[in-house]
C-alpha cells in the first residue's frame, strides 16, 4: 500500500467537501484526525447535519518515517449522541454520508 503524508491525506479529503455539502445535505463538514492505540491514526471528516455531529473515519498505520498507510477501506460513523451506536463497515466515505 502507498504511504502518504498527513497533508496529502487531509488534502484528498478536503477536495470533495463542497460537493458533499450539497449532495448529502450537510450543514458543515471539516477534516477529522485522531491518534489511536498501537500506532493507529484515524483520518476522516466531522459532519454537522440536522443538529447532530458525526465523525466519519478510517484507520491508518503511522510509519517510522511519519507517513501513513491505510489499513483497509472500512469506514466508521460515530455520532455525538450517546444513545446511538457507532456504525461500522462502510466501504467508502460516500456510503457513510448517505446513511447519516
Amino acid at each position: 500500500m502507498e504511504s502518504m503524508t498527513r497533508e496529502q491525506i487531509l488534502a484528498d479529503l478536503q477536495r470533495s467537501f463542497e460537493g458533499y455539502l450539497n449532495e448529502y445535505g450537510a450543514d458543515s463538514i471539516g477534516t477529522f484526525e485522531e491518534p489511536g492505540q498501537g500506532g493507529r491514526y484515524y483520518f476522516g471528516c466531522t459532519v454537522k447535519k440536522d443538529d447532530r455531529t458525526y465523525h466519519i473515519h478510517t484507520p491508518f498505520a503511522q510509519q517510522e518515517d511519519g507517513s501513513f498507510t491505510a489499513l483497509g477501506n472500512g469506514w466508521t460513523a460515530e455520532t455525538d449522541d450517546p444513545m446511538l451506536q457507532d456504525k461500522r463497515g462502510y466501504g467508502d466515505l460516500e456510503s457513510a454520508l448517505k446513511e447519516i
